[in-house]
């Protein structure tokens, strides 16, 4: 029987990207291929991170019972939710059952076995600060579609540079956001980068979640 490593599931508000506000089940996957010099989930990427094995069955009722409580969302998160076995069965039958089923990945996994599963993307590119760029697969933006998202997190002023450059190098048919890393960036710094390096295209997003509650606290 396959079964999934789930580090931890909750209800709570999308912090950040498309649906930004709206209530969501969140399902915290175990493992990552990367390792970001500013990661806010390191507890749940290692191999030996804490998690429950479950079965698709019972990723099933717990998202009916999200369902139940009014919750239309729900976003694969991890670690890198892409790594896990079999994950392209949940995201159908996610999607099977009328939630609008995000998937958060870092940019380093080929999307094109995923893409034709009912889910949306939201990629990462790694940028400098991470240390990561290095693993990105590029190939992956041109399987965007306009309902997926970029996500740059950025951690210094050539974060942002590097952004545009990407952008202007890729031209990913999708949204894209400037997520500032928190605490090392000031937001109004990159508002201002943006308006000097005329970056009309992108939107600066803030993490909510991280405003509302304390920052290192999970579950939220």
């Amino acid at each position: 029987m396959e079964t999934f490593q789930l580090a931890e599931h909750f209800i709570s508000i999308n912090g950040e990207g498309q649906c930004a506000g709206e209530l969501a089940l969140f399902l915290r996957f175990a493992g990552c291929n990367l390792r970001c010099d500013w990661c806010d989930t390191a507890w749940a990427c290692g191999k030996d991170a804490p998690h429950e094995d479950v079965t698709l069955r019972q990723i099933e009722q717990i998202a009916a019972d999200a369902a139940a409580q009014g919750v239309r969302n729900v976003t694969l998160t991890g670690g890198e939710p892409l790594l896990q076995k079999h994950i392209a069965d949940t995201i159908r039958m996610l999607a099977d059952m009328g939630l609008r089923t995000e998937i958060e990945t870092n940019g380093a996994v080929p999307l094109e076995p995923f893409l034709h599963c009912g889910g949306v993307f939201t990629m990462d590119y790694k940028l400098p600060s991470s240390k990561m760029e290095q693993h990105m697969h590029a190939e992956n933006f041109a399987l965007l579609r306009a309902h997926d998202t970029v996500k740059f997190v950025c951690g210094s002023r050539e974060d942002v540079l590097r952004a545009k450059e990407i952008a202007e190098q890729y031209k990913p048919q999708c949204p894209l956001y400037l997520s500032p890393v928190f605490g090392r960036i000031d937001p109004a710094e990159i508002v201002e980068i943006m308006k000097a390096e005329r970056m009309g295209h992108f939107r600066l997003q803030l993490q909510l979640h991280k405003f509302i509650w304390d920052p290192q606290a999970r579950g939220v």
